[in-house]
């Protein structure tokens, strides 16, 4: 492999990572905003992730507060999310000024809210389109993108420094010399 596309590799997989990290904040940030909300509501913190978790078990009924369904609804959503930063990322290449990525990622998530939860979600997991509230959800959507957008920031601690410093190994003469013990 030549040095070039060695060091696109290296950078894609980089991007890829920031943006999984970036992802998986938003989603927790989101979660943690619809979480509150619901509480607000006098519903359970835990609902959003029940309703995710009717993808897996769509005839039970939907519980309230922290159950065994409840954790396969946080790892779905924190799945997708994540997946969802990676392809920003990988999408975006630090191709543009941050105020920008700003703007991208909060369009990109809002595009995702209405692509997924009025479209995508009708079909596949129906109890979660009818029974998410639309503007808790957009809100938190709008807290996604922005963490998202922190993605250049989680790149730039993946980058690996060009030239990497190596200590010397003692030499042999300062080996061979037993100290003297007082």
């Amino acid at each position: 492999m030549d040095a070039a596309a060695e060091g696109r590799s290296a950078n894609s997989s980089r991007l890829l990572f920031a943006g999984l990290e970036a992802g998986m904040l938003g989603a927790l940030w989101m979660l943690a905003w619809m979480g509150l909300s619901s509480t607000w509501q006098r519903r359970s913190f835990w609902m959003p992730e029940n309703l995710m978790a009717t993808a897996f078990d769509g005839d039970a009924p939907i519980r309230t507060g922290f159950v065994a369904g409840t954790v396969s609804g946080l790892a779905l959503y924190l799945l997708i999310y994540s997946l969802l930063g990676a392809l920003f990322a990988l999408a975006v290449r630090g191709r543009m000024p941050r105020g920008r990525v700003l703007l991208w990622s909060v369009a990109f998530a809002l595009a995702w809210y209405y692509l997924s939860f009025h479209g995508v979600w009708k079909s596949v997991i129906p109890l979660v389109a009818r029974l998410h509230v639309e503007r808790t959800t957009v809100l938190g959507h709008l807290l996604y993108g922005t963490v998202l957008a922190r993605y250049p920031v989680y790149l730039e601690r993946w980058e690996k420094p060009e030239e990497a410093v190596e200590e010397e190994p003692p030499s042999e003469a300062a080996e061979s010399t037993p100290s003297a013990l007082p």
